[in-house]
């Protein structure tokens, strides 16, 4: 007579529990991007500092798939240190020499029914495992110090209401890394008058980011010394300039605005052209060609002026938002952007309408850059200027 199987739900619940933890966050998607995106970027970046492989194996298979593997080797091994660089290179000789002697198999304890590979396989996977481990404690320890370097980043953008007066202000900011190099900010200055700023530093990550704080803390300075835009553009290229090297540039603009007025003189270098749309309907980009801060010493950027009326709705953005790449490689491009403004509306509506036709277009593709955007909408009610200092 056969004994029947009592099920054991205990245990398969806990089995259950503990597989939808370890699995939690998961998305296909994710799955998808790293078979197609994310190991090609790998590979580009592990061997981008080796020499090109030679001409002669592109028409033989074998060899292109033999070069292919030792410049994958070589490229990994050199971003080790020297001495995981060496226990990686002892676990695969240990996996070829277990592969090419029939290294036996073994039981991890008498009577243990499982069976594991020889010596040489358990060493190659010790060893793997354990610089597995060294290299997330680093990762971890990056991460932590991006972490502190974001929260110092974002002490320097601004937040919640930005106060402009007789105009309403909406704003947002998303980085494509955690540390970003947009940079943007409404500031009311002594006599009254708002300094509108928004720039772009080359580059994306830490180096972007180092680079967007030289130019904040520049930047304080220029309007504390002469706010005039061509004085404020002329020391930030300067500084810029004497920075780094040929990668440390910036897109900027900025605008000086009389709230009493409306009036507004401005500089546009190498910066996406604002866009200033009238309470008529019509826009108009606020710009002209030319090059970014600190890309020369003679980099002089024209002042032009112009008038934000009662009713007038400015958007200021950087190139992550018209530039942004959906699957298929379509840009969303200047032209959506400046069909999307046209309807108008109050900031707040023009501001998730701008987003939600970006989020919509890209989809589920990650972000390549940082965006910034900001809407400014002039009301009318402008107090008058405050008496300079005797």
């Amino acid at each position: 007579m056969s004994r029947a199987l009592k099920p054991r739900p205990k245990k398969t619940g806990n089995l259950a529990r503990f597989f939808a933890e370890y699995t939690s966050g998961f998305e296909r998607r994710e799955l998808r991007q790293l078979i197609r995106k994310d190991a090609t970027d790998a590979i580009k970046v592990l061997t981008r500092d080796l020499p090109p492989e030679a001409k002669e194996y592109d028409s033989d298979p074998v060899m292109r798939f033999l070069a292919g593997a030792r410049r994958f080797f070589l490229g990994l091994s050199y971003k080790l240190s020297p001495v995981r660089r060496l226990l990686f290179g002892i676990a695969v000789i240990s996996t070829l020499a277990a592969l090419l002697l029939g290294d036996s198999r073994f039981r991890l304890l008498p009577g243990f029914a499982p069976e594991i590979g020889g010596p040489l396989y358990l060493l190659a996977i010790l060893l793997l495992i354990f610089l597995l481990a060294l290299e997330l404690v680093d990762r971890v320890r990056v991460r932590d110090e991006l972490e502190v370097a974001r929260e110092l980043q974002r002490e320097l953008l601004p937040s919640g209401e930005l106060e402009v007066p007789g105009c309403t202000v909406r704003h947002t900011y998303r980085t494509a890394n955690e540390v970003g190099g947009d940079y943007y900010n409404f500031l009311t200055l002594p006599d009254g008058r708002v300094a509108l700023v928004i720039g772009d530093a080359s580059g994306h990550g830490i180096a972007a980011g180092l680079l967007m704080a030289i130019a904040e803390a520049t930047l304080q300075l220029a309007l504390d010394l002469d706010p005039a835009p061509q004085r404020v553009a002329d020391l930030l290229n300067r500084s810029l300039c004497r920075t780094g090297g040929r990668r440390a540039f910036m897109s900027f603009f900025v605008g000086i605005l009389t709230p009493e007025t409306g009036d507004m003189e401005y500089i546009c270098a190498g910066h996406p052209y604002p866009l200033l749309r009238r309470q008529d309907g019509t826009l108009e980009e606020l710009g002209e060609g030319g090059f970014p801060l600190g890309v020369s010493p003679r980099t002089a950027p024209r002042l032009q002026h112009t008038r934000i009326e009662p009713g007038d709705q400015l958007v200021l953005y950087t190139d992550g938002l018209p530039e942004a790449v959906r699957a298929d490689g379509e840009a969303f491009g200047f032209e959506r952007l400046k069909a999307l403004v046209l309807p108008g509306g109050t900031p707040e509506q023009l501001l998730e309408r701008l987003l939600n036709a970006l989020d919509g277009f890209v989809g589920n593709e990650p972000t390549l850059d940082d965006v910034s955007l900001a809407v400014l909408v002039r009301r009318g009610d402008s107090p008058p200027l405050p008496p300079l200092p005797e």
